[in-house]
């Protein structure tokens, strides 16, 4: 298992799959968890009543579509909220989503 995780350039970034993304109840809940706390945040330490397997999927599709980015500290893999990234691809998308 690769200890850095692939993240799309903002190049990348695709409209159809940040939103397919977004849609999920436990996708946006951890964005807005993101958003709202102002730093990163590890893994086990997100407010969502899932299972650690389901947990992981959910956070490859955000990665994949480029929301957040995932890194390790030690033993624990922290994820980032990548709202710049996203404002410079997507202007206003995540306020006009209601995410943060």
């Amino acid at each position: 298992m690769a200890r850095a995780p692939q993240h799309p350039e903002v190049s990348e970034f695709e409209l159809q799959q940040v939103l397919e993304a977004i849609v999920d109840p436990v996708r946006r809940s951890i964005v807005q968890q993101l958003d709202a706390a102002g730093h990163d945040i590890k893994c086990g330490d997100f407010d969502i009543a899932v299972h650690k397997s389901t947990a992981t999927h959910h956070f490859k599709v955000l990665r994949e579509a480029g929301l957040i980015r995932q890194y390790y500290v030690g033993t624990s893999r922290l994820n980032a909220l990548r709202r710049d990234d996203l404002d410079k691809a997507f202007p206003g998308l995540l306020d006009a989503l209601a995410v943060g």
